[in-house]
């Protein structure tokens, strides 16, 4: 979930940490303020956020470090201090004193009355909530022990934690951990959103991300280009009323390839998903033991185990690997698809076992009009690296993906990742719930439908992500995360495709 302060489009981009740090002086001279004033600011921030995750804490834990976010904490610290809270803070290296503005904030709060101790985990104990302000974005190496060890005690503890600008020990622009990261229940993050925290792991140890622009935000944007956009359902405005006098070829031929003998459902739900999306006829071309699995049913779906040819030649788009398997009538339906969507330029929608019979031929095929759908395992084959590499830079791999294919690749998984070869687009919607059999298979379908109906490719591909993560939000907000089967979906993505 993520909460904006500011309602400008900068509360959708994603900027670097590095980005961040090299422009936000000149953004703050531009906004007519200095940078212990964004300090100020970004401690007055925190405080208030600790407030609303636990309006009755009256024991405050604050954990510095020795950067500028050691300077933040010490504000908050302030903060939580006037307001008469009881404050212990703790410092890895008590003894220390900090330089710039760090070294003011720090002297405020001995000026105060406060005091800097060593940290001991008891302390978790009688605190209410945590602030931590260890470790900043500057970090991108791993992290030493001392902190290894305060970040392990914070994890095992159950008292709430709010992060300052990143949860210590996460990378900020890839979301890896470096040996150690705080797992935070509310993540305040200043002056542009970096890309860690929105996708992959990095999206678990922020909580609920909090934005805030500290009043430099405008002057910001101004110096800095985004490194990539997030995206919500307000951002599309639907497929609009159909004209009255249209027909059914009006609105697409969509082929739907796979179900390979025992997984008829992969194809079925592509299929119907595809329907539910609104694509004006959608046959179904499987294996010949799944015909009746897939058309049982559903009657508006045209199920066929022969001639494949004909039905390529029928369609205007194709899904195909939902179901599809890798054995020889795989293979040989793989291979038809590709070079009949590759000589008549057919937009195709590339998932499942198709990414896995892909990548041991990559160079064979060039397709113009191609969405490619890979979890972190497929996105590792078709690319040759291991999964953890994946995970651990999910944008880099996602832009990797998207170039050796030239296709639009969606990197699925917590914040999917849409990338063109060019640009960079992250899904704000999505929960747990989704991770359920079948869920990647009704994406496909939608995608497939967009297509069909005309929806140019990067679109199709960026509106059909969000469609799908909002609809599994819709049916969680109503039932709950668990249970949650990937056909629930098909009546949300109908509701928000008509909205």
């Amino acid at each position: 979930m993520l909460d904006t302060q500011l309602t400008s489009s900068l509360s959708y981009n994603l900027f670097r940490a590095d980005q961040v740090r090299e422009n936000e002086a000149q953004a703050a001279a531009d906004s007519g303020c200095d940078m212990f004033t964004l300090m100020q600011r970004a401690g007055d921030v925190v405080f208030k956020q600790c407030l609303e995750l636990m309006p009755n804490s009256d024991t405050y834990l604050v954990l510095v470090g020795q950067g500028n976010n050691a300077g933040d904490g010490y504000i908050a610290a302030i903060n939580a201090k006037l307001a008469g809270k009881q404050v212990h803070l703790c410092a890895v290296e008590p003894q220390r004193t900090l330089e710039g503005d760090a070294g003011t904030a720090q002297q405020r709060w001995l000026d105060s009355g406060g005091s800097i101790d060593g940290f001991e985990p008891a302390l978790l104990e009688k605190a209410d909530v945590v602030i931590d302000a260890l470790l900043g974005t500057g970090i991108n190496s791993y992290i030493r022990n001392e902190f290894a060890d305060v970040i392990d005690a914070v994890n095992a503890s159950a008292t709430p934690v709010v992060s300052v600008d990143v949860p210590s020990g996460l990378d900020a622009n890839t979301g890896q951990s470096l040996g150690r990261c705080v797992q935070a229940d509310v993540t305040v993050t200043f002056v542009g959103i970096k890309p860690g925290l929105v996708t992959g792991a990095g999206k678990q140890s922020c909580g609920k991300l909090v934005y805030a622009d500290l009043g430099i935000g405008k002057a910001f944007q101004a110096l800095a280009k985004a490194s990539a956009t997030m995206l919500n359902i307000e951002h599309f405005k639907g497929m609009g009323p159909r004209d009255i006098n249209s027909h059914k070829g009006t609105y697409g031929r969509l082929l739907c390839i796979g179900g390979n003998r025992g997984t008829a459902g992969a194809i079925r739900l592509a299929s119907e998903a595809a329907l539910r999306s609104g694509a004006g006829m959608v046959r179904v071309y499987t294996h010949e033991s799944s015909v009746v699995q897939v058309s049982a049913g559903r009657p508006e779906l045209m199920v066929t185990d022969y001639n494949l040819e004909d039905a390529l030649a029928w369609a205007t788009c194709v899904v195909i690997g939902p179901g599809l398997g890798q054995d020889e009538w795989a293979e040989t339906v793989f291979e038809t698809t590709m070079k009949h969507c590759q000589s008549k330029n057919k937009p195709v929608v590339i998932d499942a076992d198709a990414l896995n019979l892909l990548c041991k031929q990559s160079t064979a095929y060039t397709l113009s009009d191609s969405i490619l759908t890979p979890h972190s395992g497929e996105a590792a084959r078709l690319l040759g690296v291991s999964i953890d590499d994946v995970e651990s830079d999910r944008f880099n791999y996602a832009r990797q993906c998207s170039q050796r294919y030239h296709a639009v690749c969606v990197l699925k998984g917590a914040g999917t990742l849409i990338d063109n070869e060019k640009k960079t687009w992250v899904c704000r919607h999505g929960n747990p719930g989704m991770a359920t059999a079948g869920s990647g298979d009704v994406l496909s379908g939608i995608l497939g439908a967009l297509l069909a109906q005309g929806v140019e490719t990067d679109i199709a591909a960026k509106y059909g992500v969000v469609l799908h993560a909002k609809a599994g939000d819709d049916i969680a907000q109503l039932y709950g995360q668990r249970g949650m089967i990937a056909s629930d979906l098909f009546d949300a993505v109908r509701a928000l495709i008509n909205h």
